[in-house]
């Protein structure tokens, strides 16, 4: 079984940091996509939960298609949410997304090291 790295250079994050992880990782028919904030080029995407919703899931779902991978093959989901009041809203999000091909799913609340509502990520399976 081989290992596949996408993004191993690294991206960027607030105030141009280089952060040193992959965006996802292939092994075994999974992909592992590392979480994803509301972020473009490394700079915060403000607005509410909903639209930092939409922005984390589409990054998720942007790496999983740069590796080959579509919303169907998402077999779990991790969330973290920065207070308990953004659960109805980001599960709105979500069904927007995902409500042909519903994933398992976890999702909590705590603090997240940037300035953001909304953490996800997301692992997806294809038969190898």
């Amino acid at each position: 079984m081989s290992i596949k790295r996408y993004g191993a250079e690294g991206g960027t994050g607030t105030g141009g940091q280089h952060l040193p992880f992959s965006s996802a990782v292939e092994a075994g028919g999974f992909l592992y996509v590392s979480g994803q904030t509301p972020m473009t080029d490394g700079e915060v995407v403000e607005g509410g939960i909903v639209e930092q919703s939409r922005l984390a899931i589409q990054n998720c779902v942007d790496i999983m298609q740069g590796a080959g991978y579509e919303l169907k093959d998402v077999v779990h989901v991790k969330v973290v949410l920065t207070d308990a009041r953004y659960f109805q809203s980001f599960n709105k999000v979500f069904k927007e997304f995902f409500g042909e091909h519903p994933p398992a799913r976890v999702c909590w609340v705590a603090d997240l090291v940037v300035d953001v509502k909304v953490e996800v990520d997301v692992t997806c399976f294809q038969a190898p």
